[in-house]
C-alpha cells in the first residue's frame, strides 16, 4: 500500500523538475539580425554629422576606445569628443560587420568588420582616408534597444613616427678626443 505514494510522489516531483527547467529560446540569430540593422542605421545616421544622433547608439555607461587616446567613458563625454570630429568638413565614416556573435543568454552581441573614415590633414587641411578594423560589444537594453557597450577601432596604416627624426650627431673620433687631451 504505501508504495503506492511513493510513486505518485516521484512522479509529482518529475513533473515539477520538468516545469521548472524550460530552457529560454534561442534568439541569438534574431539578435545578430536586430544588431546588424543597428549598424545599418548607424552609419546613414553618422552622414547627418549630428554628434548627439551619433552618440545615441551608445549606452549611458559606454566606453569609446580610439587610437592614440585615453579611454573616453558615457555617453555625454562620447558625444563631446565626437562633436570636433563630426564639425570637420571632410569627415565621413562608413563601416560594415563582417563576424557577429551573440551570446545564448540573448543580452550580448559582439559585431567586428571594417570602417573607413575620411578627415581633414591638420596641416594642409585636405581630405585624408584611414581604413581599418573595429569590434563593437552592443548589450540589450532593458526597452529591447541595442546599444554599444563598448566600441574600439584600429587603423590599418602603418604608425605615424610621434617625434620628427633629428639629424644624428657626428660622434667625437677617438683620434681627436686623444688629440686634445695631448694640447692641455
Amino acid at each position: 500500500m504505501l508504495r503506492n505514494p511513493y510513486l505518485f510522489a516521484c512522479v509529482g516531483l518529475l513533473a515539477l523538475t520538468t516545469a521548472c527547467t524550460t530552457t529560454a529560446p534561442d534568439t541569438r540569430e534574431a539578435d545578430i539580425k536586430a544588431v546588424k540593422a543597428v549598424e545599418a542605421a548607424w552609419v546613414n545616421d553618422i552622414a547627418t554629422k549630428d554628434a548627439e544622433k551619433f552618440a545615441g547608439y551608445y549606452s549611458n555607461d559606454a566606453s569609446l576606445l580610439l587610437p592614440n587616446a585615453p579611454i573616453i567613458s558615457g555617453r555625454v563625454d562620447i558625444e563631446a569628443a565626437l562633436r570636433p570630429m563630426l564639425a570637420d568638413p571632410n569627415f565621413a565614416l562608413t563601416f560594415q560587420s563582417t563576424q557577429a556573435e551573440a551570446s545564448k543568454g540573448g543580452d550580448f552581441v559582439y559585431t567586428v568588420g571594417t570602417y573607413s573614415m575620411t578627415v581633414s590633414n591638420p596641416k594642409d587641411k585636405k581630405p585624408v582616408t584611414d581604413k581599418g578594423k573595429y569590434l563593437t560589444v552592443f548589450k540589450k537594453q532593458a526597452n529591447g534597444s541595442w546599444k554599444a557597450v563598448a566600441d574600439m577601432m584600429n587603423s590599418d596604416m602603418p604608425a605615424q613616427a610621434e617625434r620628427p627624426q633629428h639629424k644624428a650627431r657626428r660622434p667625437a673620433t677617438p683620434h681627436r678626443r686623444a688629440r686634445s687631451r695631448h694640447q692641455r
